[in-house]
């Protein structure tokens, strides 16, 4: 795996880049040797924080923790970041999808408002579309940790949204023109 280390408002020591590499390193069992793990961690107001992502096939892993502590912030994020590939191995296997980066041994082994009163957009995301059908967003949105995702249907080619419910199931929702 390679890793690609950034700090923002903290110098990147080789004591916390070793810490990264052998404890993310851990996951090298599941990805190919050519998989790159962007890791970005930061320092605002007494927060480490760190932010992993991996691509991969289809989408993306993430996960982003933030402690006191920048080691604290690495054991959580590796752990959050397990998870989320166990779930996604679950998937994987049972739509006898492809994996991509994957090893074959990983399918063989067990920004806060200010003011409420104002409304004031202070990011703007571009990305682009890729026809994908409902599941696989949600699988999508499941990898990235978010509560909903907008993506490109694959059966009726318009942008749709999958979202998680309150109850822990998924909603889905289409454009109707009037």
């Amino acid at each position: 795996m390679k890793f690609i280390i950034i700090g923002k408002n903290i110098d990147v020591t080789p004591g916390l880049r070793e810490a990264v590499e052998s404890k993310l390193g851990k996951l090298e069992r599941y990805f190919t040797p050519n998989t790159e793990i962007h890791v970005t961690l930061s320092v605002q107001k007494g927060h480490q924080k760190i932010e992993v992502t991996i691509p991969v096939k289809g989408g993306m892993v993430r996960s982003e923790q933030e402690s006191s502590d920048m080691y604290v912030s690495i054991d959580l994020v590796e752990e959050v970041i397990e998870r989320q590939l166990r779930k996604y191995k679950n998937k994987l296997v049972a739509r006898e999808q492809e994996g991509g980066n994957f090893k074959q041994e990983f399918f063989e082994e067990d920004d806060k408002i200010e003011d409420a009163g104002e409304i004031k957009i202070v990011r703007t995301k571009k990305f682009g579309f890729k026809p994908m059908y409902p599941e696989d967003a949600c699988v999508q949105m499941e990898l990235l940790g978010h509560d909903f995702y907008v993506f490109c249907n694959a059966e009726s080619d318009e942008v749709n949204v999958v979202y998680r419910r309150k109850n822990g199931t998924f909603g889905l929702i289409e454009p109707e023109f009037s």
